[in-house]
């Protein structure tokens, strides 16, 4: 398993909680306990400072878990900064860059999304950029110093699976950094399939926050995460073209 670090903590648990779309604060509190997660991502404009009480961010316990604002709602690279500054002030330095424009697909648009990257590494943040399964994009945001790129295995919210599972596996063949499969994913199967590819952590909120039992939901993609690891360090037999039979076909060539 690649190290992966987020400002000078390692992140151990690799599947990385999603916080919006939950019925309740308990809903919500009940499945980052069951995630087991390192991180767990919040909106800012989720954030009501005047109100801590009925804040989301009551919900988290910050001294087991690390809170990574992410821009969600920006428009442009603009909107975008303002947000992390805004975040920065109010203690929060790492930010999952979050920029998409178009209302219906919520697809990152990547020229604003390199352009706010470019200003955020430049103040100091340390940026995880949500982007499309685009290996030159990936790429170029890895030469700017992003700390892991977090490319989507399909529309957000939409629990289609790996719809980019090829432009994925290039990603993550040339990145020198984390890969965070981020977006579509909707069952645990589907993280697995992520992790057995390459990835180095995915991110999960709609499949969780919408299930009938959330806990129940996050539990089961924490175990699906980490059976991936171990199924990966245990050495996968190779993938063959021909059929390979289990015991040995002259088994009974001298009983006769």
């Amino acid at each position: 398993m690649k190290e992966f670090t987020v400002d000078g903590q390692e992140i151990k648990n690799r599947l990385f909680l999603g916080t919006g779309k939950f019925s309740s604060t308990e809903a919500l509190k009940a499945a980052i306990a069951a995630s087991g997660a390192d991180f767990v991502t919040v909106a800012l404009r989720r954030v009501t400072f005047d109100n801590p009480e009925d804040d989301i961010l009551s919900a988290i316990d910050c001294s087991k878990v690390k809170i990574m604002l992410n821009t969600s709602g920006a428009r442009n690279a603009t909107e975008a900064v303002k947000i992390a500054r805004f975040g920065r002030a109010a203690g929060h330095n790492c930010i999952k860059l979050e920029i998409h424009p178009d209302p219906n697909y919520l697809l990152p648009d990547p020229v604003e999304t390199y352009e706010a990257a470019k200003i955020l590494i430049k103040e100091g943040f340390t940026v995880l950029p949500y982007i499309n399964a685009d290996p030159v994009l990936a790429k170029r945001l890895e030469d700017l110093g992003v700390c892991a790129v977090m490319p989507l295995g399909a529309p957000i919210g939409s629990n289609q699976g790996l719809q980019t599972a090829a432009m994925l596996k290039i990603i993550i063949e040339q990145s020198n950094v984390p890969v965070v499969v981020d977006a579509g994913i909707g069952l645990p199967s589907h993280a697995a399939a992520a992790i057995e590819m390459g990835a180095d952590a995915v991110l999960v909120n709609t499949a969780i926050a919408a299930a009938g039992d959330p806990g129940a939901m996050a539990r089961a993609f924490d175990m699906a995460v980490k059976a991936a690891f171990m199924a990966k360090a245990a050495e996968p037999a190779a993938v063959l073209d021909k059929a390979s039979a289990s015991s040995p076909m002259n088994i009974f060539d001298n009983v006769i």
